[in-house]
């Protein structure tokens, strides 16, 4: 499921924001053919995050969890706008965020995620990582239009975090897994809004 709808060569390409994290302990791409223009799955797609259009995924799931996800079933136009250093919240107030790191629209949106551990503070991208505490994690996006009413979107999740058996677990037996489950239902549910 690590390359769940990528090809061999859409995994091995580079994507932008692949410098972010350049050396991930756990890296995916996914990726979904959506029949509708480059435009419309842009729009559904930059308007995501708590608290904005949802992630188009198992809301009823993210809410057991209290996130307060409520997905878009229209596009918002006040939601149209994002911007380098714009949050994408997973949750409310407390909860994990990215900040954006790229938008290139109708292209690329890149979200990053950089922070120390134990402290809780936001570490820049020219921050050092502190080995005892740390998780650097992007979120990149990309489009490609494959003719004017296709385009294929890929997504590259990479995650590198400090050492240790409960990172290993919490990472990649917990959080990967679920992960998947809940961006695949947000792949689905973003080609059947932009395909309706």
């Amino acid at each position: 499921h690590l390359q769940w709808g990528a090809t061999d060569v859409e995994r091995l390409q580079p994507l932008s924001g692949d410098e972010l994290v350049a050396r991930p302990k756990m890296a995916y791409t996914h990726a979904i053919t959506i029949h509708a223009p480059a435009a419309t799955v842009w729009a559904w797609l930059v308007q995501i995050g708590q608290g904005r259009g949802g992630f188009y995924s198992y809301d009823w799931l993210e809410n057991l969890f209290g996130c307060d996800i409520h997905s878009a079933a229209r596009i918002r136009p006040e939601l149209q706008r994002l911007a380098v250093g714009d949050l994408v919240r997973l949750g409310p107030e407390g909860y994990p965020y990215y900040q954006v790191a790229l938008v290139e629209p109708e292209s690329a949106l890149v979200l990053h995620n950089k922070v120390d551990t134990k402290t809780g503070r936001r570490l820049t991208h020219g921050d050092e990582l502190q080995p005892a505490a740390y998780v650097n994690s992007s979120w990149a996006f990309a489009l490609d239009a494959v003719d004017e009413q296709t385009t294929r979107l890929l997504v590259r999740g990479r995650t590198d975090y400090n050492p240790g058996l409960a990172n290993e677990v919490l990472w990649r037996v917990l959080t990967e897994p679920a992960s998947f489950i809940m961006e695949r239902g947000m792949l689905l549910g973003l080609k059947q809004r932009a395909e309706r």
